[in-house]
């Protein structure tokens, strides 16, 4: 996990609201009853709590692969009304408080995957980047042939949350996305899916929206919680 630029962040129960939600606030409140991340840098730190609650899953304190310089960016992109883009209708689901951008399940998609020869998850790529142009969010959490696309399409996004789950491809797909040079969040291993993308995205949003408590301002599409 690298260092970026510091950005002051609400870090008492990771942009959740404790009267809207105190079965989050509890959870954060036993995360760190168990382990401190207080010597991560801000957003790395808000993406790995949130990752951990959702997931139970403290391996991802080692696991997941942060920037603050990148994450900082889907942040600014995010409170900018960015393009958000998911992989899939899993993710898309579980991804609240705006508008998302999801060809997968489309009819034309899976017809222009047959006609070209790539797989859905490819041409879901293709759709949505022609729906949402550069400088998007997109969010893979279930193909990693999407990562595979986005790279190769030349999409400039202004972050990638690249988490897809699997034994087949999955690692591959996020070591490529790593030294692509593309600003993101990942993970090294084969496990990741919807819930922890959903996850990092979800709290990256909260503090777009002022949430939690980014001190440069409300941002738009603000979130539901």
């Amino acid at each position: 996990m690298t260092q970026g630029p510091s950005v002051v962040t609400g870090q008492d129960d990771g942009g959740q609201s404790a009267a809207a939600d105190p079965a989050a606030a509890e959870a954060y409140r036993i995360l760190r009853s168990r382990i401190d991340l207080s010597v991560l840098p801000p957003l790395t730190r808000a993406v790995t709590e949130a990752v951990v609650c959702a997931t139970a899953d403290f391996d991802y304190v080692t696991d997941l692969v942060c920037n603050e310089t990148a994450l900082a960016a889907g942040v600014s992109a995010l409170k900018c009304g960015a393009p958000v883009v998911a992989d899939s209708a899993m993710v898309a689901a579980g991804l609240d408080g705006c508008a998302v951008i999801c060809k997968a399940a489309e009819p034309l998609t899976a017809r222009l995957a047959r006609t070209a020869g790539i797989s859905v998850a490819a041409a879901g790529v293709r759709l949505g980047f022609a729906e949402s142009g550069p400088g998007a969010v997109w969010v893979v959490g279930t193909a990693p042939g999407a990562i595979h696309e986005i790279l190769r399409r030349f999409t400039h996004p202004a972050l990638v949350i690249g988490v897809p789950v699997g034994l087949d491809g999955a690692a591959a797909a996020k070591d490529a996305l790593r030294v692509s040079g593309v600003p993101c969040l990942s993970n090294m291993s084969e496990k990741g899916g919807p819930a922890v993308a959903a996850a990092a995205f979800g709290v990256l949003l909260r503090i777009a929206a002022g949430a939690g408590g980014v001190a440069t301002g409300a941002g738009r599409n603000a979130p539901r919680i």
